[in-house]
């Protein structure tokens, strides 16, 4: 009985919810410096390129710009020229909300049906809006992806893939967000991945119907190829992105088939890491092949993913620590406790911290030691899974149940 109720507690909601022998930087899309406009932002890779802001406050914490109840859901936030996405859930109707970053006004929302599919968690929407050009694109738990007006609203397409494309169901719905590249929009479902026309959702190509994983896709080049990096349910899978083409796999079985974390690359280096006590391992990955070049359980990333800052990862290892690891050899250099299965992201050379309680931290990144340079009790102490985001000098911040969204100032001004 109580080995069941320690499954229970530990099969969560997947949130949040990678040439000839040298790989490029990614490539990545345009973005003003400081917005932060699909998940782990312009860099996809949960740091942000953000100076100048205030990293530390009064002991009642930064001033609260603005807040809005926005349903049940672990859907992160995006934000792109001077307008806040994100989404929720009320009354099995995904709802996706575009307010006004300054005051938090509500320029619009639309919604769509969509069952909760509550399973060891609240349920709700996982993940995050894409803001590309005009456009911003979402996908459901259900598989709707939908493609929609940034200015109105208005729905351009919409295309529910487990029913036109027959892809099943991960055992917790869909999670990874939409990835656009040139014309593509990439999405983590089906076995190795499905792609759309980003106009108007015709599929470009499509690997298989199986159960997907619950990250998102990661750009790297290859042989002048831009190419992504996902997370599947049992492997790690290098595809080129234009044709869906499988380069090569890196077998990575989880219990439950959680790989919900999303692949860290720099240089011809690739980081892995999955929760349930399976660990990480970091890759020298080439054309067609790959070399393993460490493997521990130092960093098991249960939904939420690491950064890589200056040589070091830092992430939430598996609901016992905010840990630092060094890149090149997986060692621990310190660790944390007292945040739970909280989340990252880095800006400035700091750690934004959200523990699962609704704590928000400021720390320095560094291998020396867990530098707390500010805290503060930002949310009630709900469950709190959802990556926090810094744009333009605020911090927004959300919980599950209750789906409250906080807007913090963090500018200085």
């Amino acid at each position: 009985m109580e080995f069941r109720k320690v499954v229970k507690n530990y099969v969560l909601a997947l949130v949040f919810g990678f040439a000839v022998w040298a790989i490029g930087p990614g490539y990545y899309g345009t973005a003003e410096a400081a917005d932060w406009p699909n998940w782990r932002g312009p860099n996809h890779d949960g740091v942000s390129n953000e100076t100048g802001w205030v990293a530390t406050w009064p002991k009642d914490g930064p001033k609260v710009l603005w807040k809005k109840s926005i349903g049940t859901g672990f859907c992160s936030i995006t934000v792109s020229n001077g307008r806040v996405y994100t989404m929720g859930n009320i009354k099995d109707n995904d709802i996706l909300y575009c307010f006004e970053a300054n005051t938090g006004k509500e320029i619009w929302k639309k919604s769509y049906p969509c069952p909760l599919f509550k399973k060891n968690h609240e349920g709700g929407p996982c993940a995050t809006p894409t803001v590309h050009g005009d456009s911003v694109y979402t996908f459901s738990k259900n598989g709707d992806a939908v493609r929609f007006k940034v200015a109105t609203g208005h729905v351009v397409w919409h295309k529910n893939l487990t029913k036109e494309l027959g892809v099943k169901h991960p055992t917790w719905y869909f999670a990874g967000s939409p990835f656009i590249i040139d014309n593509i929009v990439i999405l983590n479902a089906g076995t190795n991945g499905i792609a759309l026309n980003k106009d108007d959702g015709s599929v470009i190509w499509q690997n298989g119907k199986g159960a997907a994983g619950y990250s998102t896709a990661v750009p790297f080049t290859m042989d002048g190829k831009k190419c992504v990096a996902l997370f599947t349910a049992k492997e790690m899978v290098a595809l080129v992105a234009a044709t869906g083409k499988i380069l090569w796999k890196i077998p990575w079985k989880t219990s439950y088939d959680v790989n919900a974390a999303d692949a860290i690359i720099t240089g011809d280096k690739m980081f892995l890491s999955s929760g349930y006590n399976k660990g990480c391992a970091l890759f020298k990955i080439g054309s067609s092949d790959f070399t393993e070049l460490w493997r521990n359980k130092n960093m098991r990333n249960h939904f939420n993913s690491c950064v890589l800052w200056k040589g070091y990862i830092y992430g939430v290892d598996d609901g016992s620590s905010i840990s630092c690891l060094d890149f090149k050899t997986g060692e621990v250099k310190w660790a944390q406790k007292g945040f739970g299965k909280g989340s990252l992201m880095l800006a400035d050379g700091k750690l934004i911290i959200l523990s699962d309680r609704g704590k928000l931290a400021i720390a320095e990144a560094s291998p020396e030691g867990f530098k707390e340079l500010a805290s503060a009790q930002i949310l009630p102490k709900k469950k709190c899974w959802t990556v926090p985001v810094l744009a333009n000098g605020r911090i927004y911040a959300r919980n599950n149940p209750g789906g409250q969204l906080v807007c913090l100032d963090v500018s200085g001004k």
